[in-house]
């Protein structure tokens, strides 16, 4: 960012020779200050993101919140004297700023302060807000207010008395301040302008409507430092009593699959199951003597995974109507489907659960043990005939672990093949299984065989082996077993169990009868579907949307918060920039109003698309689970994700478009009125898709919020508001066309006072030639921006697709 910053502002360009030149300095300077507002942004996924193990910690009495808020203040000064360091003393003299050391060093000091507040203020937020959602959504809240009351969106001047208090309070002023005042009342700024008796760097500051006084460097010091001290504290306080959101009160032939940890038991499963993504693996798989196809074997088999993903906003009767319209044939009737589903629910025992929310595990809905059971009929539900489960009773208690292990002895009885992993389990759930697998640790088998009444012939098989001790009376089997197993004894008693597993006749009844079972039988055929997935694309793209409508319909977090942002957000525009819109008479009312046009596009869509990352987040790992079963392709989910969002963002874009238009006085003229809300609509949804395509492309939410703001940081450079297009170097002036918000300002700026020619009062040019000579804006090339501004929403919707289809960051 540094190294674009310093290539767009060289020195080369820029001069000192009349106030259009401060103008672009104070450009580069601001958006030194917004850099650090967002480097602090990315504070708040990782601030949410500890917060849960913090509030158990806590609620132990590990330690008091001060104890952790305090290193975490600490820990953050030294990133920050880097991150400050990285933007001064590399840029500062290429920018060329004035050349007075001093100068130079407060700066720095003043940029540091920046980054430290901004920190702490978003970690406090991240506190307040305690989820992803309602977080992003009063970060972006609180940002608006703070730039917007700047002093360089809109001028001192022209903030309306009812919201001058927002002015003062406003942090990011006194940083403005204080930084235009370092710099225009240095040396270089002190030439007297021709034709008058004023000094260049004070006429600079008069324009935007800055203090001129040098103590006001100082003043922004304090004030910023207030401001560290004042979010830390609160930070702190929030931690203290502020309670977790939602949490929840939890009730904390079928084959087993045992071993140690580092065994292999859940490597070995994910490749039987197939859904083995890192490493390598050798061999061969064969399903009744024929080669395993995974498209094939995913439609036949199922698999619940240790950790019970699932979206959390559908009820648990909807979640098995989706999975059984999916997996099931497309020749089973809807009727069928549904009394299967029925059917079901009864062996797993979830009807008195048929309406209740999945929510989220340890946050809220169902219980761990619950959602295992859910887990289950999940798979059940598309009549499979081998289910593969993963520890399915890890983290439960003997009650919950009881009530799991009976669903799955009643989903045995039906005539499937269950096979379970299984750590060190109580006798009752150790015997209701039928045949064991234990490996030792590496992988190599130790017994394979039958498990007998009450363990009798694996107890049997293993007293044989000389020295063994004997199981005592009443002893649980299972853990006798991993006891005189366990790498320990092999050594005191000098032997390897998988060396006498290999020798024994019991491996060559098991080696016998793979070979048999490992030929076809005569006459048979292979078992083959005449389509990959059981539905087609369109019923897939159908339920995906089915599922994303109801997700959304009852996530108020996501989208009630984000229309009432709207609203706020839009009745703050409409009170701070009251009736300027129809103000033209002279540039600084043209800046204005293009200020509020950036401000509400730069934070709007932040604030969209930073609110839909952490629900993608979510619904990516659940789309994970359900690819791999074969539910559908990679499109049909996208597909789905996208459409939704259309109708909540046009409501949300036609709200905020009414209010703030009719409020800020642009001209009440059908067609400019039509065009605003266009580009509204169409910027909103670009950041949403935008913000869909950064979880795409990375591997977890944390970094996809990292990589996230240094675009936007870039996007807002490149704006035209910051630097306008034609005072852009030659080598950077390109960017301006690959950036999308450069497009919406120029729709928004061009269909609002493009056709203008009246003069304005203080340069006696023409509007429309204004616009074209400072700003690139021409009101005839409306429609090509119209059809740019909707292809980035088209382009990063697409982009999402594919990289859903092609990125997968599962490892397994």
């Amino acid at each position: 960012m540094t190294t674009i910053v310093m290539t767009l502002f060289l020195r080369t360009n820029m001069h000192h020779g009349k106030v259009n030149d401060g103008i672009v300095f104070m450009g580069a300077l601001f958006f030194a200050l917004v850099a650090h507002m967002f480097n602090g942004f990315s504070e708040l996924a990782m601030a949410t993101i500890k917060l849960p193990v913090f509030f158990k910690q806590r609620d132990y009495l590990f330690f008091p919140a001060w104890a952790y808020a305090i290193p975490t203040w600490i820990l953050k000064i030294p990133i920050s004297c880097v991150e400050v360091s990285i933007t001064v003393f590399l840029g500062y003299y290429v920018i060329g700023f004035d050349p007075d050391v001093g100068r130079l060093f407060k700066q720095y000091l003043l940029l540091l302060l920046v980054n430290q507040m901004a920190a702490a203020m978003f970690r406090f937020i991240a506190a307040l807000g305690r989820t992803m959602v309602v977080a992003n959504t009063l970060a972006s809240f609180a940002l608006f207010v703070m730039l917007v009351l700047s002093g360089f969106v809109l001028s001192h001047h022209d903030v309306k008395k009812w919201w001058i208090w927002g002015y003062w309070v406003s942090p990011l002023q006194y940083a403005m301040s204080a930084i235009a005042v370092n710099e225009f009342l240095g040396q270089k700024w002190q030439r007297v302008l021709q034709g008058s008796n004023n000094i260049l760097g004070i006429d600079v500051l008069k324009s935007r409507g800055m203090f001129t006084e040098a103590k006001w460097y100082w003043i922004g010091v304090g004030a910023l430092l207030g401001y560290v001290v004042l979010f830390n504290i609160l930070f702190t306080f929030a931690l203290s009593y502020l309670k977790p959101l939602g949490k929840s009160q939890q009730i904390l032939s079928e084959d087993a699959l045992m071993g140690v940890s580092g065994a292999g038991k859940t490597t070995l499963m994910d490749v039987l199951a197939g859904r083995k993504t890192g490493g390598y693996i050798e061999g061969d798989i064969s399903i009744s003597g024929y080669p395993k196809k995974q498209e094939t074997f995913a439609r036949i088999s199922g698999y619940c995974e240790q950790n019970d993903i699932h979206s959390p906003n559908v009820t648990v009767y909807e979640s098995l109507v989706y999975s059984a319209w999916l997996r099931l044939p497309s020749d089973v009737e809807s009727e069928t489907r549904k009394m299967f589903i029925e059917q079901v629910m009864e062996l797993v025992e979830l009807n008195t659960l048929r309406d209740a929310l999945v929510g989220l595990p340890g946050v809220n809905g169902l219980s761990t043990e619950q959602r295992k059971r859910l887990t289950i009929a999940v798979e059940l539900v598309a009549n499979p005939s081998i289910i593969f489960m993963d520890e399915p009773t890890s983290g439960l208690d003997a009650r919950a672990a009881a009530i799991v292990m009976r669903t799955v002895r009643n989903t045995v009885d039906t005539g499937r093949t269950v096979v379970c992993t299984i750590h060190q389990p109580s006798i009752d759930i150790f015997e209701a299984f039928d045949e064991l697998f234990l490996m030792k640790r590496g992988g190599e088998e130790i017994y394979v065989g039958p498990l007998g009444h009450q363990s009798c012939d694996l107890i049997q098989y293993f007293e044989g082996i000389e020295h063994v001790s004997k199981i005592k009376p009443g002893y649980n089997p299972a853990t006798w077993m991993l006891e005189v197993t366990s790498q320990a004894q092999e050594d005191i008693l000098g032997v390897s169990f998988a060396e006498v597993y290999k020798n024994s006749d019991l491996y060559q009844r098991n080696q016998s009868m793979i070979r048999d079972i490992s030929r076809a039988p005569a006459g048979s055929k292979d078992l083959y579907f005449p389509t990959q997935y059981s539905q087609s694309s369109v019923t897939q793209c159908t339920a995906c949307l089915w599922k994303q409508h109801l997700s959304y319909w009852r996530n108020p977090q996501y989208t009630v918060v984000r229309f009432f942002f709207s609203l706020v957000v839009a009745l703050m525009f409409g009170t701070i920039f009251w009736q300027l819109g129809g103000k033209t008479s002279r540039t600084q009312d043209l800046f204005n109003a293009m200020g509020s046009m950036y401000a509400a596009v730069l934070f709007m869509g932040i604030s969209y698309a930073s609110s839909v990352q952490p629900v993608v987040a979510v619904e990516r790992t659940v789309f994970y689970r359900e690819r791999a079963a074969g539910m559908y392709s990679a499109l049909p989910y996208a597909f789905g994700q996208v459409v939704v969002e259309l109708p909540y963002v046009l409501v949300q874009s036609l709200a905020y478009g009414v209010i703030v238009y009719a409020m800020i006085g642009f001209q009440w003229d059908a067609k400019k009125f039509c065009w605003y809300l266009y580009f509204m609509y169409f910027t909103l949804l670009y950041f949403t898709y935008y913000g869909m395509l950064a979880v795409g492309l990375t591997p977890s939410y944390n970094i996809a919020s990292i990589v996230s703001s240094f675009f936007y940081g870039v996007w807002n450079l490149f704006s035209g508001f910051v630097i306008s297009q034609p005072t852009m170097p030659v080598w950077w002036r390109w960017y301006s066309w690959a950036c999308p918000v450069s497009w919406t300002l120029y729709g928004l700026v061009a269909s609002q006072f493009g056709d203008l020619t009246e003069p304005l009062q203080d340069t006696g040019e023409p509007i429309n030639a204004f616009l074209k000579s400072f700003f690139g804006f021409r009101h005839e090339f409306l429609g090509v921006v119209a059809v740019v501004t909707a292809g980035f929403a088209i382009f990063f919707a697409v982009a999402f697709g594919l990289s859903i289809k092609v990125l997968n960051f599962q490892r397994r």
